[in-house]
């Protein structure tokens, strides 16, 4: 069945994006209250009824309104008068509401090993030394078994491999009592962020991402993240993660007649702030191969250039909003932006982005062909959901209503790194008594190499109970949370 082609605005007549050429990537730009979160949730609703599953964050608080009709706004309906749009009618989205706290939605719960050490490295904004230390971590718990499920689970490991240190040296390298207390410290400020709610068990399942619902809509997933937004670093990695998991996960698609999954990263410009090169290089690759997989991301953002380069080059479908000229940094932004679209020679690109009214944009987007095309001057079509927030009553009804309610709500402790550690370390210190005891006198008495040899078990024995118990008091010293190594 031929999809018919998703109109996102009107200009002389409608702009489209074919569904086809839908699974390339985007971009949202523009100044603060030129109309992007109002552009964002129209996009979302033009993927949902075409049975496009998506995914934002919410980071104002009034994507919400997703989940009601609209109407009754006075802005809504004169922008529906003047674009003379004869079809349309108010509708909610089929919206699913997610929270990493677990205030306004489902719980999002990742594990540790899930999340890995690079993008636990940006989280905790460790330098390389420290990150290669991390590393360590990782790969001994892999090597012994140790599941890293929550953040208790990484401190007890972590502790665990600072405390044999000296074993580890030679075989996975130096691990410095520095870099140990770096990572700890950053541990502690991330619980202090929230960070224990983010890592867990139930881990989210991203099937439960894309569905449909029983009209053929895909269901509009909106995490909570005004929140989550008060630790810039920790959202940006929640969305990276949970992007990058798409990637892993998802098999390859080839060319579909439209998208698995639309994937739209708002304040996109705290992902690659002050991100190491590695992070950066993470990204690029898995913005330009998750594409394959059937999904499209769309980055948000006020200023183009906050994208790099090599990302933004991927970016085929761009809308741009209103751009400030007052410096010469906001001229370069204007004439960067303006360079980035094909021209048409009824458009003065340059003069047109600092005069655009609120939800009115510079549009283009990819053919039949993948190639961009001429750049048009348009309105976004104005959503047909609420633009605003809905009550906290209504958000609690729908979320209650989930067919996903009572799943990631009580979190799941099982037996992990820390638990197994704290059981090494007792079964050692129970040991320890029994190895240290003196031996029974025995008629005929022992020779002298069986007395050296329980001589060495027993001084062995104790060595190891020490340095469990070290081990064991560190981690309960450190903190808590747990987390699954695979």
């Amino acid at each position: 069945m031929t999809i018919s082609p998703l109109p996102i605005a009107q200009s002389k007549s409608p702009v489209c994006v074919l569904p086809a050429m839908a699974c390339r990537h985007g971009l949202v730009a523009g100044a603060t209250g030129t109309g992007k979160t109002v552009s964002l949730q129209s996009l979302a609703e033009s993927f949902s009824r075409i049975g496009v599953p998506c995914f934002l964050a919410d980071v104002k608080g009034d994507l919400s309104g997703a989940g009601a009709a609209g109407g009754g706004n006075a802005k809504i309906d004169a922008r529906v008068k003047e674009l003379k749009l004869t079809d349309w009618t108010a509708e909610a989205c089929p919206a699913v509401f997610w929270d990493v706290f677990g205030e306004k939605g489902h719980p999002v719960r990742a594990t540790v090993s899930e999340m890995g050490p690079l993008l636990l490295g940006r989280l905790l904004n460790l330098n390389d030394t420290q990150a290669g230390v991390l590393s360590v971590v990782f790969k001994v718990a892999d090597e012994e078994g140790l599941l890293l499920l929550d953040l208790k689970d990484l401190r007890a490991a972590l502790q665990y491999v600072a405390d044999n240190a000296a074993k580890f040296k030679t075989t996975h390298g130096n691990v410095s009592a520095a870099s140990v207390g770096s990572i700890q410290r950053g541990l502690l400020a991330l619980s202090e962020q929230g960070g224990e709610k983010l890592f867990g068990e139930p881990a989210l399942d991203l099937d439960d991402m894309i569905q449909t619902d029983a009209k053929g809509r895909g269901v509009v997933n909106v995490l909570a993240a005004d929140k989550l937004m008060l630790a810039p670093k920790m959202y940006a990695t929640t969305l990276l993660w949970i992007l990058s998991e798409l990637y892993e996960r998802l098999p390859e698609a080839g060319d579909l007649e439209k998208p698995k999954l639309a994937f739209f990263f708002d304040e996109a410009h705290l992902l690659f702030s002050d991100a190491p090169a590695a992070l950066v290089e993470k990204i690029e690759q898995i913005v330009r191969l998750v594409r394959s997989k059937g999904v499209s991301v769309w980055f948000i953002t006020q200023n183009p250039l906050d994208v790099p380069e090599k990302v933004l080059g991927q970016l085929g479908h761009k809308v741009q909003h209103a751009l400030r000229a007052f410096t010469p940094l906001d001229q370069k932004a204007v004439r960067a932006a303006a360079r980035t679209f094909r021209a048409n020679k009824g458009v003065d690109v340059e003069k047109a982005i600092t005069e655009l009214g609120v939800g009115e944009a510079l549009i283009s987007v990819l053919d039949a062909q993948g190639s961009p095309t001429p750049v048009e001057r348009a309105f976004v079509l104005p959503p047909r959901s609420r633009v605003g927030a809905l009550t906290d009553a209504e958000r609690a009804a729908l979320v209650a209503a989930s067919p996903l309610f009572g799943h990631y709500e009580k979190a799941v402790d099982r037996e992990s790194a820390h638990e197994i550690l704290a059981k090494r370390a007792a079964a050692a210190v129970a040991a320890a008594p029994a190895a240290q005891a003196p031996a029974p006198a025995r008629r005929g008495g022992d020779d002298m190499l069986s007395a050296v040899a329980k001589s060495a078990a027993r001084a062995a024995a104790s060595q190891i109970g020490r340095s469990l118990v070290r081990g064991l008091m560190g981690s309960l010293l450190g903190g808590s949370s747990k987390r699954r190594l695979f």
